[in-house]
């Protein structure tokens, strides 16, 4: 059962925009939406803290976070894997 409790978690991919926490970056994640009236694309960007146990992750980086239990007030996601190195 807890298999499928953790299969149902919520995963995307964002982009590392700061790494100045300890244990702690935030991702920015983009996804496009209609506008409910014009219909036009809107890139609309969330903006997830997440924890990073070893401090691996560097400004820049392309990852992936997980929903996990609440860490702290703002932290719900965890880096699952780093999927590109900032250039």
């Amino acid at each position: 059962m807890a298999d499928e409790a953790r299969a149902r978690r919520k995963v995307q991919e964002g982009l590392v925009v700061s790494s100045k926490m300890d244990k702690t970056v935030v991702v920015a994640v983009e996804r496009l939406e209609r506008h409910p009236l014009y219909q036009k694309r809107m890139r609309i960007t969330s903006r997830f803290k997440a924890h990073d146990e070893n401090n691996a992750c560097r400004e820049g980086d392309r990852v992936r976070i997980m929903e996990t239990r609440p860490l702290s007030k703002e932290k719900r996601w965890r880096v699952v894997e780093i999927l590109e190195r900032a250039r």
